[in-house]
């Protein structure tokens, strides 16, 4: 279309210039105009193609307005990390910087001089972390046990009441690694509201531990010795070992399985008490609280005279305090 309008003012022009008197400033008139002419044909040919590229920016414009300015609405969603995982693991850490109060029972039977003696204990064993510095923690751990038994001691009927309290007290670094560790003091207080449930002595001595933990597993182990320094109404002065050894997995879930041992050797009687413990934990929320709900055996690998045998349950309840820096 663009060629023949053109040659059609070709002709056109040609006859008017070959027949007609035409001075020459009207020719050039008539040229010019000949030009704008094939110009205007030439932008009215070119006008749909320029008319279809505006509707497709004008459409693409509008397909830019109806998507949602927040990109989380078209990209997959970042869950935002649990705490979960991260409090059940600090949980597994006997020294972290995490406030706790777990409440811990235990029951062991086959006690007492004719094998048919049982203790209940309810340890009531609160961890309260203080940073002291920049690059130190002080982490107070207390074990508190309150205690029922029967034909335990020999004696008929039962013995009910707290027993002697152990205090720990650790100096820890802030630092994690290489590994984590604490060292310090641990106390025994002759809290005992029975002669038969504790050592009627107060003792003292060295407490350590060390652990590592990564990829999901906590390893270590907690040690400390305790003489005893004063009292004991003629008893044997306290001289004994603990030694706690531990393994712990825990996943993204919350869910925690540990296996240890809270070994404890008498130097006085040259005998070891040895449980091992398998346990499977869970970290629960009531509200915002968090918590964590345990359970699992409390198995004898050897006792002493009268010490208990067999398996027994252990189950515990702790809640969760996390520190706000």
């Amino acid at each position: 279309m663009k060629r023949f309008a053109t040659k059609v003012l070709f002709v056109v022009s040609l006859t008017a210039t070959t027949f007609l008197p035409i001075s020459g400033q009207t020719l050039e008139k008539m040229q010019t105009g000949t030009a704008q002419l094939a110009q205007l044909q030439t932008t009215k040919l070119t006008e749909p193609d320029s008319i279809a590229t505006k509707k497709e920016k004008k459409a693409k414009r509008k397909d830019k307005a109806k998507l949602p300015l927040d990109k989380s609405a078209v990209e997959p969603k970042q869950t935002k990390p649990d705490d979960t995982q991260e409090l059940a693991k600090q949980l597994a850490n006997p020294i972290s910087s995490l406030i706790s109060v777990p409440t811990q029972i235990n029951y062991d039977h086959g006690m007492g001089p004719n094998g048919d003696g049982s203790r209940l204990t309810i340890n009531i064993q609160p961890v309260v972390p203080f940073s002291i510095s920049e690059k130190w923690n002080l982490i107070s751990r207390t074990i508190l046990p309150i205690i029922h038994q029967e034909k335990v001691t020999g004696l008929t009927g039962s013995q009910t009441g707290i027993g002697d309290i152990v205090q720990s007290i650790f100096f820890s670094p802030k630092k994690t690694t290489p590994f984590i560790w604490g060292a310090g003091p641990v106390l025994l207080v002759p809290t005992a509201s029975n002669d038969h449930i504790g050592a009627k002595q107060f003792g003292i001595g060295p407490t350590l531990v060390v652990l590592k933990q990564q990829s999901g597993w906590t390893y270590g182990a907690l040690y400390n010795h305790i003489w005893g320094i004063a009292g004991g109404s003629g008893r044997p002065k306290v001289n004994s070992d603990f030694i706690q050894p531990f393994l712990a997995y825990g996943t993204k879930s919350g869910w925690t399985f540990t296996i240890n041992t809270e070994s404890t050797y008498d130097w006085n009687v040259r005998k070891w008490s040895v449980p091992i413990h398998l346990t499977a934990s869970k970290l629960i929320r009531v509200g915002k609280q968090p918590i964590s709900l345990q359970g699992g055996l409390r198995c004898w690998a050897t006792s002493p005279d009268g010490g208990p045998q067999g398996c027994g349950p252990r189950i515990a309840v702790a809640f969760l305090f996390p520190v706000k820096n």
